[in-house]
């Protein structure tokens, strides 16, 4: 089967398989029984609790319902009081994962077209195939999995509307979505130091080299190294009418050569990320800005510039220090020439029912503007 893990049940007395899909990585569950409409949510919710899985064999509506039964009882249990924002968010983040594994136990199946063959199902099939690729045969996948597909699917077609470029960017599966506008309109207005040549690094959905190239940017070299994201970009920019202008390059980081202008905004929080979409917010050690920070001098012109988008919530987290930032940019041969700072406007920013809020509450998203020395 292609390489795909195969996950294995048994059903009417028979044993039977299919292709295992999961985009967080989770291995196949070891134990699945069938269920169905007769199944109570305390019974669901202790077998997923349990670590079993549950193949549904009923109508698809009511197994929507039964996912949101299992979240609300998943939710009963208040997080322990943390003596520090560190120690909160670690909590939050291992109570996060928990929870989405006992979630991610309601298993529905797939035919080999993405179909799914249960009673008032929605057509998925486009939904997946812009996932997955092409059907290969008959697979399961959870239920949690395949709504967050769904979502993606109508976030694609309706898209991100981008005040900076009076249009929509449209972001596909798996590539990280720029609703948190403020970034961009740093971007969008920090005065720019040359509109030669600029490098968007870790482009994305291609929002950033789009701002660029139609604030007259004569050249914006984008690069990424995750295939979703060089999709999105490339499909973004000739919807956009700039691929004269924006040459999308697969690329850890720089590409060859030097710019007057590099941009980058990195994962902001040195944490493992739970699910590959995170991986646009969480990054273990900071790898991802070590690398721009540690590179940047050798890839800028003279008198060049690298902005640098960064919010300070880990800062606030208690999980990397103003100083150690600092620090960076020092070992690097960098100098600060100025800061740009923004308030995030999400929701979660002014909930006080957010196990983080302190932090976030307190956060500022900054537009670092760094030459060599």
């Amino acid at each position: 089967m292609s390489g795909h893990p195969v996950v294995t049940w048994t059903e009417a007395g028979e044993t039977r398989s299919a292709l295992w899909r999961s985009e967080s990585g989770m291995p196949p569950p070891a134990r699945v029984v069938v269920a169905d409409d007769r199944m109570t949510a305390d019974t669901a919710y202790r077998l997923a609790r349990d670590g079993t899985a549950l193949l549904w064999r009923g109508d698809f509506q009511n197994a929507r319902q039964l996912l949101q039964a299992l979240a609300r009882r998943a939710d009963r249990k208040p997080l322990k009081p943390s003596a520090t924002p560190a120690e909160a968010f670690h909590l939050h983040r291992m109570t996060q994962a928990q929870r989405a594994r006992m979630l991610g136990m309601l298993l529905l199946p797939l035919e080999e077209d993405y179909g799914i063959p249960l009673r008032r199902a929605p057509d998925v099939r486009q939904a997946c195939a812009e996932a997955y690729g092409p059907g290969e045969a008959p697979s399961v996948v959870s239920l949690r999995e395949l709504l967050g597909l769904i979502g993606a699917h109508e976030w694609r077609k309706k898209g991100v509307e981008i005040p900076a470029l009076e249009d929509r960017i449209h972001p596909h599966y798996g590539v990280f979505s720029p609703v948190r506008g403020e970034y961009v309109g740093l971007v969008a207005e920090a005065p720019l130091p040359s509109r030669e040549l600029a490098f968007d690094i870790g482009t994305g959905t291609g929002v950033l080299a789009a701002v660029l190239a139609r604030r007259g940017v004569a050249h914006v070299v984008a690069t990424d190294q995750d295939p979703r994201a060089l999709a999105c970009a490339r499909e973004n920019l000739a919807r956009l009418g700039l691929t004269e202008q924006v040459e999308v390059v697969q690329a850890d980081l720089f590409p060859a050569g030097r710019a007057p202008l590099v941009v980058c905004n990195p994962p902001w929080v040195p944490a493992r990320a739970n699910a590959p979409i995170e991986h646009a917010v969480y990054d273990p050690g900071s790898r991802m800005l070590r690398g721009f920070i540690g590179g940047l001098a050798a890839h800028l012109t003279p008198e060049g510039e690298g902005w640098l988008i960064l919010s300070d919530l880990a800062e606030h987290l208690g999980l990397r220090s103003r100083a150690e930032l600092l620090a960076l940019f020092d070992e690097a041969g960098l100098k600060v020439v100025g800061r740009i700072d923004v308030r995030p406007h999400h929701p979660r920013a002014s909930d006080p029912a957010d196990p983080l809020h302190a932090a976030r509450a307190a956060e500022l998203t900054s537009l670092w503007r760094l030459a060599a020395r």
